[in-house]
């Protein structure tokens, strides 16, 4: 195994990562997507990629990653909701390999289950959490013949929505593929204000973060690139989405709406509208990412897993991680848990 930084790899590696997913329909996420590693590494987070060959020196896995001094993680991390190494049926990923020149852990969080080549992972898994879908085949009506009975109760209501939307603000304008920054930074500044009001840590607060979303935005490949959708109605921004698209997966990642039209479901408008011009789009599956939320569990029509873990080079890593997993859970599950966690922040930001 050898590893370099993603503008180093040729032509020969290139080709092996789009051969090796175009021959797994289990790694069609754009998370997967050499796409997406070469705009995180344009950005200034510099994308690693382990390159496994057999005896005959064909490449058979890439593992692309991120190094923080001793520590390493999944390319794209924290917002790549699927991860794993891009390898054919039968390839082990050498993870030992990974762990040296000091290199002590590999941490992952969105370990996409099913994988070939995870094998050497699998003793590392500490938690598994679902990752709900939605199987947009056929579009709105053929959303509505899988959808559980709240799926369609939801569709009903988001359609009265937009009807009373028309009425009482103007016209409903859905734009499935714009490239307006402004939009985009809208979406940001939203989901921003989202963040500070429920106490979650801010994706956004880096600034090379901002720069990804826009060079996303302006990727037109056939095989993959960013998407911005929004729903005006009158002079008034209903709901934005900005996600990732590989051919006919759309990876839901950025949704936001205004609060003041909450009454009108304007998220279940947008993903209605979606679902409505998937044909025409081109869209087969909207993966909705890992949680349990609300709307996800309405919404989805079928599910993956994935894991959460940390490879180490010794047990004592390991323990205290585990520990530390504990109580991060029963935090989460604490009532108190939004006011806690901003505690935490500002005690983490005083210390520096």
């Amino acid at each position: 195994m050898r590893t370099v930084r993603y503008d180093v790899l040729g032509a020969e590696e290139l080709d092996a990562w789009h051969s090796i997913r175009a021959a797994d329909p289990r790694l069609d996420s754009p998370c997967f997507h050499p796409g997406f590693a070469a705009a995180v590494h344009a950005t200034g987070n510099e994308v690693l990629v382990a390159v496994g060959r057999d005896a005959t020196g064909r490449v058979r896995g890439l593992l692309p990653y991120h190094r923080e001094r001793s520590l390493i993680r999944p390319m794209g991390w924290p917002a790549a909701d699927f991860q794993g190494p891009i390898a054919e049926p039968g390839f082990a990923f050498p993870l030992a390999a990974l762990l040296t020149g000091g290199v002590r852990q590999y941490a992952f969080d969105h370990l996409r289950d099913g994988l070939a080549g995870l094998e050497e992972f699998e003793p590392w898994v500490e938690s598994r959490m679902v990752s709900p879908y939605v199987d947009a085949t056929g579009g709105l009506d053929g959303y509505l013949s899988r959808a559980s009975r709240s799926g369609k109760d939801k569709m009903a209501e988001a359609r009265r929505g937009t009807n009373k939307a028309g009425r009482e603000l103007g016209q409903v304008r859905f734009e499935a593929r714009s490239v307006d920054e402004e939009s985009l930074a809208r979406v940001i500044e939203r989901k921003r204000e989202m963040y500070a009001a429920t106490g979650v840590r801010d994706y956004f607060a880096m600034p090379g973060r901002r720069e990804l979303m826009t060079r996303l935005l302006h990727t037109g490949d056939p095989g993959f690139s960013g998407m911005l959708s929004t729903v005006h109605a009158g002079p008034h921004l209903l709901a934005a989405h900005f996600g990732m698209r590989s051919d006919g997966v759309l990876h839901w990642w950025f949704p936001v709406y205004d609060p003041a039209f909450g009454n009108l479901s304007p998220g279940w408008i947008l993903l209605r509208e979606i679902l409505a011009a998937a044909p025409e789009l081109g869209l087969t599956r909207i993966d909705l990412g890992r949680g349990e939320d609300d709307y996800k569990r309405r919404a989805k029509t079928g599910e993956y897993t994935v894991s959460q873990g940390m490879v180490t080079r010794g047990a004592t890593g390991r323990l205290v991680r585990r520990a530390g997993l504990a109580v991060r859970a029963a935090v989460k599950r604490s009532p108190l848990a939004p006011a806690l966690r901003r505690a935490m922040r500002s005690l983490r930001s005083i210390s520096r």
